[in-house]
């Protein structure tokens, strides 16, 4: 669909903007790898080759009778036993010595009847955010060819927990941010263009609500509910919604008694498409200008509850508990650079893009 010519040119000067444009490539880049942090850190094979059929382990489950074995439980694709079986087809002698087996496997020398060689194709990196390291010594271990980023204080892989805790953040903070915009989008245009008592009354509410205590409320909720993600989602709607309302009223105060809006009046236009298709779009610089504060607000909540342990669930992967690791172990700094320069580079590249977001609605900007 092609686009209007107001927004192509919102477009070329969002693209003049080079900063923001890079930084919106490289976010994007980052953000989309993040996808498939199950494909690129995992401690399940991507794809088993067995006796000539697919397996596809990170997706499904398989016991480890699929693969010639003696249980009924997940397979340990690890064990060298399972190992064995995969790629000896199921040789009985796998459950004696495996090791001499997958030796002599690996040479080419093993020759037995029936015998299929199978394989296995693993992840880069051979963790997921929750997989003990299999590494001699106390936690948490420095940086090896093993873990790029070494382990925290319980053996897991730092750079695993980063993937799936960016790629966590991001989405919390998107859904947070999309879910308080509408609704401070659309309680601040309701008291813009109305006024009068509408606008007394919710502006007596939003004062009272805004001197509640978050934290109060959140460490309530939790204790009571339990810790979850769409729990936390929904705090922090609830309390997130009133930082576009001052601004959206304050535009629609302004441009209600514009010759356009009493124009449309006249005519007999609805007061909803006058709100949000005639007033709206003049609104969205000043809006779009606060984005970045809600966007960087939000993260820095979220991964100051983690750090605070009134966060996300203590199983999830966790920026701002990869932040208390850090305070809580100074012998290990390269958990302190790790949390400092993911939350330095994600909230920079935010900010960048969603300047060059403002300056592409702001009609009285222009690049050279």
């Amino acid at each position: 669909m092609a686009l209007s010519p107001l927004n192509q040119r919102r477009w070329r000067n969002f693209k003049r903007n080079r900063r923001a444009l890079w930084s919106l490539v490289i976010f994007s880049v980052v953000f989309f790898v993040s996808l498939f942090a199950e494909v690129l850190a995992n401690d399940k094979p991507i794809l088993v080759s067995y006796r000539g059929e697919y397996y596809v382990p990170i997706a499904k489950f398989y016991p480890e009778t699929a693969f010639g074995g003696d249980f009924k439980t997940e397979a340990d694709y690890k064990d060298p036993v399972v190992q064995c079986l995969i790629e000896t087809g199921g040789v009985e002698f796998c459950f004696d010595e495996p090791e001499d087996i997958l030796a002599q496997v690996a040479a080419g020398s093993y020759a037995e009847e029936g015998f299929e060689k199978g394989w296995t194709l693993w992840p880069l990196i051979p963790y997921s955010y929750d997989t003990p390291v299999d590494r001699p010594g106390a936690a948490p271990l420095p940086p090896s060819a093993q873990n790029w980023l070494g382990t925290d204080d319980r053996k897991r892989d730092v750079v695993a927990r980063v993937l799936y805790g960016f790629r966590l953040s991001i989405v919390f903070t998107l859904i947070v941010t999309a879910a308080a915009s509408v609704i401070g989008i659309i309680a601040g245009a309701v008291q813009g263009y109305f006024g009068g008592w509408i606008d007394l009354v919710f502006q007596r509410v939003i004062e009272i609500w805004g001197a509640t205590p978050q934290l109060y409320v959140i460490i309530i909720m939790f204790a009571v509910l339990g810790r979850s993600f769409w729990l936390l989602v929904i705090l922090m709607v609830l309390f997130g919604w009133t930082a576009l309302v001052g601004v959206v009223r304050a535009e629609f105060l302004r441009a209600r008694n514009l010759e356009y809006v009493r124009a449309a009046k006249a005519l007999g236009v609805s007061n909803r498409v006058i709100m949000f298709r005639h007033m709206l779009p003049n609104a969205m610089v000043a809006t779009v200008t606060m984005l970045p504060f809600i966007v960087t607000g939000t993260i820095s909540v979220l991964a100051g509850l983690d750090f605070l342990g009134f966060g996300l669930p203590s199983t999830a992967p966790s920026l701002g508990e990869l932040t208390l690791q850090a305070k809580q172990n100074l012998q290990a700094p390269w958990l302190a650079f790790t949390a400092f320069f993911t939350f330095a580079i994600m909230l920079s590249l935010l900010v960048f893009i969603f300047e060059g977001v403002r300056d592409a609605f702001d009609p009285r900007k222009t690049f050279s």
